[in-house]
This record gives C-alpha cells, structure tokens and sequence, in this order.
C-alpha cells in the first residue's frame, strides 16, 4: 500500500502535524524501509512481536506502520502502570520494546525484569513530521527479514476491557487491509480528505483510519491526543475534512464551540464520524447544527473492524442507528444461539474474512465467543425492516433489577434530554433485595444550576418507576478511557457510591418516628414491605420497595389519611418522613388550617433528628 501510494503521488502529504512539517509518502516509504531495516539488524524479524510505547503524535503513527510492515506491532498505552505491563508483556512475550529516548516510563524497568531488550526512538529535531532513528545495544540477526506477508500478524491490539479484564486480538496484514478497504468504501474517503485523529493510535479506531485515509493517498492529522481547546487550533492550522471521536468527545468539543464559530465557518468539515458508544440523538442534532456537516454513526470491534455504518448523504441515515452492514455479515441470536427475525432484539453477532480468528493464548474465551463461525460481539440489539442495526447496550451491562431488565442507554438518553444535563451515564449499584439497582451520574453544563431532584422527576415523568434512577450524582466529570468510553461496570465503587444503606445486613440504626402521621406510615411500610423495623429517612425503594408494592401503599395511604397521594408522590418523597411532610402538607390546604402546627413540629423534629445522625441537607 504504501510503495504504491509512494509511486501515485510521492509529494503527496501522508501525516501533518501541529508545528511541524509535512511527511510525504515518498519519505513516509523511505521512513518506514529505514525503521525495518534497523529492526533487523537488531534481531527482529517478520512475526516478531514488538511491544510499542510512546505518545500520541506522528512519531507513534510512524513506528506503528514501520514495525506493522515487517514485524508485528503492539502498541500499548503510554499510561499503563507497572502491573499492566507486567500482564500484556507475560502474554505477549515480545521480541523487542520501543520506547521514547530519555522517557521515564515503568514499561522498561518491566521490559529488564522479563529480558526483554529496549530500542529508544530518537527524534530528529527539526525534520519533517515522523521522522526518527532507533538506537538499541543489541545486535543479532534476524530469523526472517524483508516485508511481511499478508497472513503475517501485523497488529495485536488489546481491547478496551470496558467490561472485563482486556484480551489480545492479532491482527493479520490482509485482515488489516480489508478493514481499511471497508472504512474506505463506507466513507467515500478520497486523496483530497485530511482526517484530523484525535484517538490514541494503541486502539482499533485510530490505526484503521489512518490506514484507511492512507489507503486511497489522503493524509492524516497526527495529534498528541485528544485537547479541547486545541481542538479548532488544529482545525485552523491543518485544516482537516472530517474526524472521529466518542460520543464523550463530541460534547466537549461542543463546549468550545461557541468561541470558536469564525473557524467552524471558514474550514468547513466534509463530515463528522461517531463511534465507540451510541450517539445520543440530541448531541448529534448539536453537532449538525453547529458544524452544518453530517454525522455518520458507526460500530465496531477490535476483533472486526468495522461491522456496520451509517451512509453519506444524500443516502439514508438513521438517527440512533448504527448503519448497515460495511462489509461483513450481521445477524441476531437469542440466548440458545437460534437466529431471530428482523425486528427483535437479541445479541448481535457477525461473521466476515476481516473478523479475528481467535484471541491470543485465551482458549476458554475463544470456547464462548463463536457460536456455529459466528463472532459473539456481547452486544445487544436488533435489525430493523430495512437492515439497518440498532445496538441498544453491552449483555454484561444491563441492570437486572428484581428481574426487571433495564438498558442503561434507554436511560442515558431521557437523562440527556433535560437542558442542564451535558453528560450522562447509567449503571448498576449493588442491592441487597433486588440483586442490583439503577444509578446514574450526570454532568451539567456550564453555569447551570439543578437539583437531583429535579432531575429525577424529570425523567420519572418519561420513563417506567424501575427505570428511574434510585442514585443520582452531580459531577464535575465522568471517569473514561482514553478512546473517550465511559466504563459503566465498576462505575458505583470508581464513583464512591455505596450499595443502598442495607447491604451486607448493615445500616444505621432507624430513627423512630415523631409523630402520629410518621407512626401510621412506619406501620403500613412494615406490613407491605413485610420489615420489622423501619425508620422515618429510610428509602423505600432501598429497603426493597418496587412498582407493585408501591401501589398497595399508596392504596393504604389514601384510606388511612383520606387524602389523595400520587405514585409519582411517593417516588419523589421516598421516604417516611418526606411522605409524612407531602401529606400534613395536603392537610394544610383545609379551610382551618389545622395542620400547620404538625408541619412545623415536624420540620423541627427532623431537625433534631437530623443533628443526631449528623446529615445536613
């Protein structure tokens, strides 16, 4: 690919990059014959596996592509600690390790414990984007040289381990080349497109589309990584056609884009490209309205790349759809491995030449992932009338709440649809009735004031009571990966969110209640929820409480106080002594006004309550 690239358009620009000058792919060809040729002079041979760590930016663009064309690459994530390395290099047992000249990474004190020798990238300082040498003290002869092959392995990627521990995918070079060819076609990409890579070149996404971009003789931005602020820098420096990102990195581009509409405007995008995570639908429409550029949504894996994607304009494009197939085979399996009809929904599984064979060295895993040749992408989801895929969540990832079955993107999106709310992400809490619970956690936007509360009612009014979320946290910003995923299982204990206040059999002692509306509340939840001890600021849904049972006491309520309580009262007033306030509340409103008095005493008692056990509202 690249000698033919070299030969079409050597002049062309295969990598730019901030503040520095142009690699053309007659030196990109050179580079990269350069960087294999020192690899063997180093010992390192086709289907050699080299394990590669230095930052974003042109000169890892580079490595990759030197060490894919005659070795095998690994790239690895700069950020990794001492035990991940440990973990990737002990399975990967590779042949030789990259690192940065002078970097102070723990990958080497690592690389030294396994024997592994160490080959430092030195920079040429002032050359063209990309351009480095390798330097190692080891010499030795390789076993195969020359350029690899199409069934060598050219990549092992890790995936991103969003649900579990990661595992390797290899890669081979006709693999990788069909993945590019497929990206290419579904995005209509030419020579005059510029893709502007803001994603970490150790993951899928970053490696096929430079390779894709490259593939028909366009040129690809090489950034540091992903920065907001520097974002429309790029876009005026470099001027890109088009990019891609995670749903999470869209919106903070969002946030800068106010300020910067002058270069939006003059640099015009040819398209923006989704994946990683489902789009929700309001940051898509955002984006089109801000850039005036369509929004392409995609889907992928690591192990097959790409699977689906939505078309350019003027064809059709479904909003919270993944597209159709880009080259591979989709269907639908229930969980006896039976294909379904269109329409329903089940796990999606794919089947195409570009899908991994297998992982490496994980043969339990490679046992449960194909069923009859098909790849089980652990993802749920359905194909509509007109074949295009609807991907609505992770297996492992769905809430199973006293065996109510709840998708965490349904809620994502109601939650996003309040005006304060910027970012949003649903996960499952420990419980100790139900097995687990329904928590989120919400960014707000910039100089917006809301309150939990608020948003709750917000989305109890949209979606069914078991769905709502029970926990709700207002953050500054939400833990992600560096591909811009927000990892939703583990989520409650990186947040600091406690199961519900019964877990384990522990809880603070109840507090007893002050008054004859607490004392009748106490007694109707005891023999609904079937408790022996209750007290006034224990959640009713926490001790277990559900749909059904919420209805009998509502039912209880209303004849007991001869006063009329909704079930939304009861979900927005979860506990005894809220409920007790909304319906001496109620109370007021009589033409006498008798029940003030009990209000007060009761505001004045939770207070008193309130200072024992140290809670402040």
């Amino acid at each position: 690919m690249l000698k033919k690239r070299a030969e079409r358009a050597p002049q062309g620009n295969a990598i730019v990059a901030p503040g520095r000058g142009p690699l053309t792919y007659a030196l990109l060809l050179l580079q990269v014959e350069h960087l294999a040729h020192s690899l063997h002079e180093m010992g390192v041979g086709r289907n050699d596996r080299v394990a590669i760590v230095l930052p974003n930016g042109p000169e890892m663009a580079v490595a990759f592509l030197g060490v894919a064309a005659c070795a095998t690459s690994a790239p690895l994530n700069p950020a990794f600690r001492a035990a991940e390395f440990d973990f990737f290099f002990s399975d990967l047992q590779p042949k030789a390790l990259i690192v940065q000249s002078g970097a102070d990474s723990p990958a080497i004190a690592i690389a030294q414990k396994h024997g592994i020798p160490i080959i430092d990238a030195l920079p040429d300082a002032g050359r063209e984007a990309g351009m480095f040498s390798l330097k190692s003290k080891r010499r030795a002869c390789a076993f195969q040289v020359g350029f690899a092959e199409a069934e060598d392995v050219a990549v092992i990627l890790h995936t991103s381990g969003t649900t579990s521990r990661s595992k390797l995918v290899p890669v081979t070079q006709a693999s990788l080349y069909l993945s590019a060819e497929k990206v290419q076609l579904a995005l209509d990409l030419s020579c005059s497109d510029r893709y502007l890579n803001v994603t970490p070149m150790f993951y899928s996404q970053g490696i096929m589309l430079t390779i894709s971009s490259m593939l028909v003789g366009g040129s690809v931005v090489s950034t540091p990584g992903f920065s907001a602020t520097h974002f429309f820098r790029w876009i005026e420096e470099l001027h890109p056609t088009w990019y891609s990102a995670a749903p999470a990195i869209h919106q903070a581009i969002l946030t800068q884009s106010r300020r910067n509409r002058d270069i939006i405007a003059r640099y015009p995008l040819r398209f923006i490209r989704s994946a990683a995570a489902p789009l929700p639908p309001r940051l898509k429409a955002e984006l089109e309205n801000v850039f005036r550029s369509p929004v392409i949504e995609g889907y992928g894996m690591t192990e097959c790349y790409p699977i689906s994607s939505n078309p350019l304009p003027p064809r059709k494009r479904k909003s919270g759809s993944a597209g159709t197939a880009a080259g591979t085979e989709i269907a639908v399996i229930d969980e006896a491995g039976n294909f379904l009809p269109r329409g329903e929904i089940g796990e999606i599984v794919v089947s195409g030449p570009h899908v991994m064979k297998g992982y490496l060295n994980d043969p339990s895993n490679n046992e449960n992932t194909f069923a009859s040749g098909w790849f089980r992408t652990g993802d749920q989801g359905h194909i509509d009338s007109d074949g295009y895929l609807f991907v609505t969540g992770r297996i492992k990832e769905i809430i199973n709440r006293g065996g109510e079955k709840i998708s965490p993107r349904e809620v994502d999106e109601v939650l996003l649809e309040h005006p304060a709310v910027s970012e949003a992400v649903t996960f499952a809490v420990p419980h100790v009735t139900l097995g687990e619970d329904v928590a989120a956690a919400v960014v707000l936007r910039d100089s917006v004031s809301v309150s939990v509360g608020e948003i709750r009612a917000f989305a109890a009014m949209r979606l069914a009571q078991f769905k709502v979320p029970r926990q709700l946290l207002i953050v500054k910003q939400l833990p992600k990966s560096a591909t811009g995923k927000v990892r939703r299982i583990g989520l409650a204990e990186k947040l600091g969110l406690p199961a519900n206040r019964i877990a384990g059999g522990k809880r603070r002692g109840p507090v007893v209640p002050r008054n004859s509306t607490q004392k009748k509340l106490v007694k109707i939840w005891a023999e609904v929820l079937g408790l022996g001890q209750i007290g006034v600021y224990d959640n009713f849904f926490d001790l277990g409480g559900h749909s059904l049972l919420a209805t009998q006491i509502i039912s209880r309520v209303r004849a007991a106080f001869q006063t009329e309580v909704s079930l939304r009262t009861l979900f927005e007033k979860p506990t005894v002594a809220e409920l007790a306030n909304a319906i001496l509340a109620q109370q007021a409103e009589a033409p006498d006004g008798s029940a003030l008095t009990g209000i007060l005493d009761e505001i004045e008692e939770r207070s008193d309550a309130e200072a024992e056990l140290g809670i402040s509202e």
